[in-house]
Parts: structure tokens; sequence; C-alpha cells
């Protein structure tokens, strides 16, 4: 009798801890839920606010108008956004052309080539390159890119330019994300398992056929997303680009031309024109159309990214 009672106030006991784990986990995961739903409902503030705010200059003129116009005279009602917009797609696309190919190829020997103790001392400099302030990589480019541009490349191509460019821009912006790119691309590839690597070259491929056939189709998707996440960074980066860029509020023809990106446009304005209520709508409608490019942009490359997964299962 004594044995069965112990053994019932074992299993007692036994079920007391599980269902007090249950209850705790129940608990833990509605406690997590809180925070994921508020980053939902502040995405969906964000932009909220900001239509609220525009909602003086979306009332006075069409929205086709400010997006496809090109004359920007704020003091006499002309609000054409459409060369902020181009100017913010230049710079962007021709800082991604420059940084992906090398932060791949960087990831690459890094994660298969690189001895282990080669591979700890480059690393550290990666990661303090991403820890630097905008402004000092803005620096950079005044200093060494914009006189370059000035004095060599642009003679070269034929053209004159003052250095204050999208080219300059597209080269301190290319700068900024390679830390994101490479540390992202390299943990990717490292998730490869090795077996797969022993296979390949178990079977007669080289390590080059087997990065390329192997390594690189399985961590295909990642690196999509390390894409995905640099464009982003690219996209709102404001101060090393304002101060590079040139600033002009016409469309660019040539990467040899000054721009005018949108987060430059409202760093350089929203300050002292907060007074003028249509020029303070205007550039919260200017916030607004970068919104809303970020969100496309990433809805359009995770459609994208979901296929190439499907691909490669």
């Amino acid at each position: 009798m004594n044995f069965n009672r112990s053994r019932v106030l074992k299993n007692n006991l036994i079920s007391s801890k599980r269902n007090r784990r249950e209850i705790t986990d129940k608990i833990a995961g509605k406690f997590m839920l809180i925070p994921a739903i508020l980053i939902s409902i502040l995405l969906f503030a964000i932009f909220a606010l900001l239509l609220l705010h525009s909602e003086q200059i979306l009332s006075l003129y069409p929205i086709t108008d400010l997006i496809f116009s090109s004359s920007w005279k704020p003091l006499a009602g002309d609000f054409g956004f459409y060369p902020f917009i181009m100017g913010t797609i230049w710079v962007t696309s021709l800082a991604m052309i420059f940084s992906i190919p090398i932060s791949i190829f960087t990831a690459v020997y890094l994660s298969e080539y690189a001895h282990p103790k080669l591979r700890k001392i480059i690393q550290p400099f990666i990661d303090l390159l991403a820890g630097i302030p905008s402004v000092v990589f803005g620096l950079f480019g005044v200093l060494l890119i914009v006189p370059l541009i000035r004095d060599y490349l642009a003679p070269m191509a034929g053209v004159t330019s003052s250095g204050y460019s999208i080219l300059a821009g597209g080269f301190v912006l290319s700068i900024m994300v390679f830390p994101i790119l490479i540390s992202i691309t390299y943990e990717v590839l490292r998730t490869v398992p090795v077996e797969m690597r022993e296979a390949s070259l178990t079977l007669g491929a080289n390590q080059w056929e087997t990065i390329k056939k192997v390594v690189l189709k399985k961590a295909y998707p990642g690196i999509i997303a390390a894409i995905i996440l640099g464009f982003s960074r690219a996209f709102g980066e404001t101060m090393a680009v304002l101060m590079v860029v040139g600033n002009v509020a016409k469309v660019p023809t040539s990467v040899f031309d000054p721009a005018y990106p949108i987060p430059a446009l409202i760093a350089n304005n929203y300050g002292e024109m907060m007074s003028i209520p249509i020029y303070d709508s205007a550039l919260m409608f200017a916030a607004l159309i970068l919104f809303v490019m970020v969100v496309i942009f990433n809805i359009i490359s995770k459609y994208v990214l979901i296929k190439i997964k499907r691909r490669v299962a």
C-alpha cells in the first residue's frame, strides 16, 4: 500500500510539474506575442501618420502631378518629386551594383578559402566598418572620392563634373552597405552542411565547382535575403549621401550628374520649413514616397525570394 501511495504521489508530482510548464509556456508565448503585434502596428502607424500629415498637399495637387512633375519651386507652389525619386533610385541602384559582387566574393573567400587565422583578423575590421558613423563616410567621400571623380574619372570619360555626383554617392553608399552584405552572406554560406561539400569533392569536383554548383546554389535564398536587407538600408541612408551627391533638384541623365535623393531633401529642409504648412506637408509626402518605395521593393523581393526557395527546394 505504501508503495502504491508513493507511486501515486510521484505521478501527481510529475503531472503537476508538467501542468506548470504548460501554463508557463502559454504565458510566455502570449507575452512574446505582444511585442510582435506592437511592431506590426508600428508599421501601419508610421504609414498613417505620414499620410495624415501629407493630406494638405494631396488635397491641393493630384498625386500624379506630384510624383511625375520635375518642377521643384516650393515658393511658387511647384512640388514635383520626380527628380528626387529618380535621384534615390539612381544612387541606390549604383551602390548595389558596386557592392553586391564585391560583397559576395568577399564572403565566399572568407567562408571557403581563407585560413581561420586570417579570417579572425579580417572579420573584426568588417564589423568595425559597420559601426563607423555615416558622417565619417561622408567626409571620406568629400576628401577622396569627390576629387577623384572631378580630377580623373570625369575627364577620362570626356565630361566635366564637380565631383559631387551620383557616382560619388554610389561609391560612398556601397562602402556603407559592404558590412551588412558580407556578414549576412558569410553566415548564410557557413550554414551549408560540410557533408554537401565533401560529397561534391568526393565525386570529383574541384573546390570552385563545389562552391559554384553546391554551396552558392544551396545558399542562394539567403544571399537574396541579404541583398534585400542591404537595399533597404541603402534606400534610407541620409547623411553620407547628402554630403557627396550634389543636392540639385534635377533629373539625372548620367552618373556624373548631381542628384537629390529623398532622404537628403528631408534632412536639408525639414527643420527650417516646419513653419510653412504646405512645405511641411510636402516633406511629409516625400517621406511617405520613400516609405512606400521601400515597402514595394521589399514585397517584390519577398515574392522573388519565395519563388527562388520553391525552385531550389
